[in-house]
C-alpha cells in the first residue's frame, strides 16, 4: 500500500500536535499519546502496513515543517513520540489479533477431534483453515518424549519442513494433548510418511501413528481415534516400529472386540502358568519372544539373553503346565493368541 492510499484520518490532530509542541517545547500530554495509540490500534485493524503509516507520518511533518515554529529538536522530539505511540496501538492490536486467531484455532481443533459442533457450521470453519471436509481426511499423530505445544520449536520445525516440500496442499498442522498432529486429504499419499520422517525426526526418536482416510466431516474424528488407538496398543504390545498404521493393526481390534471372550481364552490357555516358579511372566516373556522372533528358539534366547539349552527348558516347561506346544503349528495359533490377549489385557498383572 502506498502513501497516498493512506487515509487522513490516521492523522487527525497530527499537524496540529506538532505545531503547539514546537511552540513551546513541551511533551506530548497523555491524552495525545491515547488518542496516537487508538489510531494505531485502528489502522492495524483496518489492515494497512505499519511501514506505509510511519512513511505518511515523516511525509506529513514535513509538509508541517516550514510553518512550525520553534525549535527543530523539540520538532523532531513530539514527532517521535507520535510515531512510537502509533506503533504501540498498532502492535497492541496486531496482538489481540494474534490472540483471538489462536483461540479460534484451538476451538475449531477441540470441536473437530471431539465433534463437539454442528457437522455443516464445522465445514464452514474448516474451510477458514484449509479443509475441505466434505472430502477424505486422514490423521497422523507424534508422540514424543515431551509434550509439545502450538507454536513451540518443534512444532515449527516439523511444519516448516512440510510447507518447504509440499507446499500449501490444504494440511493443517496443530498440537493435541501434547502430541503432533497433522491432517491431510486421503489423497495426498505423500504427506503423512514425510510428516511421519520429520515428527520422529524432530522429536529425538517420537513415535507416529497414522490412521486411514475417513470421508465426511465426521472423519477426521475416525482417523484420529484409529491414530490414537495405535499409539495405545504400540504401548501395550511393547512394538518397537517409530511408524505405526492402523491399517496393519486392524486384526487387535478384532480380537479385542469380545472382551470376555478373550479373557476366558488368556485364563484358560495360560492360566496354568502362574503355577511356575517365579510366576507367569517370565514364561510369558519366553513365549513373546519366540512368537515374535518367528519361532526361532535361538534367536529367541538371544532376545532374552538365554542359552539356547535355557529356552528350550522353558518352551518344555510351558507344554508341561499348559499341554500345549508351542512348536506344534496346531497349538501354535492358540497360544499366540493368547499371548496378544494378555499383552492387550495386561495379565497377569491385571486379574481377568
Amino acid at each position: 500500500m502506498t502513501q497516498r492510499e493512506i487515509p487522513e484520518q490516521y492523522l487527525d490532530g497530527y499537524a496540529r500536535i506538532l505545531a503547539d509542541v514546537s511552540a513551546t517545547g513541551r511533551r506530548l500530554t497523555r491524552a495525545e499519546i491515547e488518542s496516537r495509540r487508538v489510531l494505531g490500534e485502528q489502522a492495524a485493524d483496518a489492515g494497512h502496513g505499519l511501514r506505509a503509516l510511519v512513511v505518511t507520518h515523516l511525509a506529513a511533518a514535513r509538509a508541517a515543517w516550514p510553518d512550525a515554529p520553534g525549535s527543530a529538536d523539540s520538532t523532531l522530539a513530539a514527532v517521535q513520540q507520535v510515531i512510537d505511540a502509533f506503533a504501540e496501538g498498532y502492535e497492541r492490536a496486531q496482538r489481540l489479533a494474534v490472540r483471538q486467531e489462536e483461540a479460534a484455532r484451538r476451538e475449531f481443533i477441540d470441536d473437530l477431534l471431539y465433534g463437539r459442533s454442528d457437522l455443516g457450521r464445522l465445514a464452514e470453519r474448516a474451510e477458514r483453515f484449509g479443509l475441505r471436509l466434505s472430502h477424505a481426511h486422514a490423521v497422523a499423530v507424534a508422540q514424543g518424549p515431551t509434550a509439545y505445544d502450538e507454536g513451540g520449536a518443534v512444532p515449527r520445525r516439523v511444519e516448516q519442513a512440510l510447507i518447504s516440500r509440499f507446499g500449501n496442499r490444504n494440511v493443517l498442522l496443530t498440537t493435541k494433548d501434547g502430541r503432533l498432529l497433522c491432517i491431510a486429504p486421503g489423497h495426498e499419499d505423500e504427506v503423512l510418511p514425510y510428516f511421519a520422517k520429520q515428527a520422529h525426526a524432530a522429536t529425538d526418536g517420537g513415535r507416529v501413528a497414522i490412521g486411514r482416510p475417513q470421508p465426511g466431516p465426521g472423519g477426521v474424528v475416525q482417523s484420529y481415534e484409529e491414530a490414537l488407538s495405535a499409539l495405545e496398543l504400540a504401548e501395550r504390545l511393547d512394538l518397537d516400529e517409530p511408524l505405526l498404521r492402523a491399517t496393519d493393526l486392524l486384526v487387535y481390534p478384532v480380537l479385542t472386540r469380545d472382551r470376555q471372550a478373550m479373557a476366558d481364552l488368556v485364563v484358560n490357555a495360560l492360566g496354568p502358568l502362574t503355577t511356575a516358579r517365579g510366576g507367569a511372566q517370565p514364561l510369558l516373556d519366553t513365549l513373546t519372544a519366540y512368537f515374535d522372533s518367528g519361532c526361532v528358539a535361538a534367536e529367541a534366547a538371544r532376545r532374552l539373553s538365554l542359552s539356547v539349552r535355557a529356552m528350550t527348558y522353558r518352551l518344555q516347561r510351558i507344554h508341561q503346565l499348559t499341554g500345549a506346544d508351542p512348536s506344534d503349528p496346531a497349538h501354535r495359533y492358540m497360544l499366540q493368541t493368547a499371548v496378544i490377549g494378555a499383552r492387550l489385557l495386561d495379565w497377569p498383572s491385571t486379574e481377568l
